[in-house]
Order: C-alpha cells, then structure tokens, then sequence
C-alpha cells in the first residue's frame, strides 16, 4: 500500500490551513497514497500559545475541520490522519492535543488524546491542555495495523510498544516537531529507533516553517529510510507492507524474544 506523510506550516489562520491540509491530500492521492498522515496542530499553530486562545479555537469531533477533513478523505478515497486542538466534551476546562483518523468513506474511525504533553525544552503544554490516559488507537487498514501516536509520545519508547503490543505494524506520527540544536538529530534518530526496536514502520509527519523541524519520513521496519520530505511543505510517499513486516520479524524475532512487558501507570 502507499502511504503519505504531508508537512505544512499551520498558522492561527484555520481557514488557510485547511486549504493546505486538503491540498496536500489531494496531492497524495494523485501520488498513488491510500493513506495520509498530516501533522500535529494541522488545524491552528501558534510558537507562542495561550490557555484562552487555545480554548477560543478548540472544535469538537463533530466540528468543521473534522467534517472538512471527511469530505477530502471521501473525495480523494483515502485515510486521513491530522491534528488538531479538541474542545473537551466531557465539561473539562483544558482542550485535548488529538489526532483523528477518517477513513475513505468519510466516516470518523477514531480520536487518539495525546498523552504525554511536550513539557520539555522550555515549555509546559500541560498548562494550556488536558493529558489522557494511554488508550491504543489502531487503525485497521487492509493487512496495515496503524497505532496512532503524537509528536513528544516519540521519546517514550514505551508508547510505541503499547501500540506494538495491541497489533500496531504501522506507527503514524503528527507531530511540530520544534527547531533547536541537535533537534533534528533527535528526530530522525528517534523515528528510526521506534521502528527498529519494534519492528514496525514509522510514519512521521511533521510541520514546516520557522520555529519547526520538518524533514517528515517514512521509516521501514529495519530501520531504513524509505521517503523523506525536506523543509518546505509537501509530500513524501512511499510503499509499506504488512507481509515486509512480518518478513522482518521472522529475521528478527526480537518482539518475541523479549523478557519485559509494557504497562501504563
């Protein structure tokens, strides 16, 4: 099957982001992709964000980026999966960082509520958004398992095995991955790693533009890479199979040679 991952350089302006968001699913599919990984804060990105505009922006899964999103998906016969800043029905005060996932059909298969918050590098997400508990989100996808995880989940190498370990053979990744030294490093390095520990691929969307890292990838399950995008906005497509998945395993039976297991706390 082939897969995308898209980068763009979201604003605060939602309506010029959805433009780019749609652009580049349109982009993809005449690329031959069937599946669509958009980056994290695809709906509205500030570098300098506050608890009120966050919450001022917020839209629930029902609102009109998810719904534009379905049509594109729908449209363009693909899966989508793309971030965005969720208003919490649940009466909480803080919005959640999610990443939802719209199939072909236009229907809303899933919602993944990022868990681990990037306080780290100088910044607290926590103090503008709500964390939720570990919940697997994997998406079936003809022989594809796609366990759904979010930007800093990707330092935690527990994360990814928690999704391993509900079936994923797939990791999808938006994420804003921000700018810095070594940062770049850290990012590529990182991906490799999920997918070599785990036997899986990785498909890492990241955002463009100042402050953001770029460089999405997609990363085999024997850690090589197999498409990279570079600064500017754009596609990066490549072919992933679940028989390459299970070919590597059967060389590298590290998953079930292991003496440890994974557990949320």
């Amino acid at each position: 099957m082939q897969v995308a991952v898209a980068q763009m350089g979201a604003t605060t302006d939602k309506a010029a982001n959805l433009a780019a968001a749609t652009e580049l699913v349109a982009r993809a599919a005449r690329a031959g992709a069937r599946l669509v990984v958009l980056p994290e804060y695809a709906m509205a990105w500030d570098p300098r964000p506050t608890a009120e505009a966050l919450a001022a922006e917020a839209e629930g899964l029902d609102g009109p980026f998810v719904a534009a999103l379905a049509r594109a998906a729908h449209g363009h016969r693909v899966t989508v999966v793309a971030g965005m800043t969720e208003r919490p029905g649940d009466g909480g005060a803080r919005p959640y960082n999610t990443v939802v996932a719209v199939n072909a059909g236009g229907e809303l298969i899933g919602a993944y509520r990022k868990v681990h918050l990037y306080d780290a590098f100088g910044d607290r997400e926590s103090d503008r958004l709500a964390p939720r508990a570990p919940e697997a989100l994997v998406l079936a996808l003809g022989d594809l398992r796609v366990g759904v995880m979010t930007c800093y989940d990707l330092r935690f190498p527990e994360m990814a095995r928690f999704l391993v370990d509900a079936g994923a053979n797939v990791l999808a990744l938006p994420a804003t991955w921000i700018s810095g030294p070594g940062k770049l490093d850290h990012w590529r390095t990182l991906a490799k790693a999920r997918a070599i520990e785990n036997t899986v691929y990785m498909l890492a969307a990241g955002q463009t533009g100042r402050y953001r890292t770029g460089h999405s990838v997609v990363v085999g399950p024997s850690g090589e890479v197999l498409a990279e995008a570079g600064e500017e906005p754009g596609v990066a497509v490549a072919e992933v199979t679940g028989a390459q998945v299970q070919a590597v395993r059967e060389r590298n039976p590290s998953l079930a040679n292991r003496r440890f297991e994974v557990r949320p706390r």
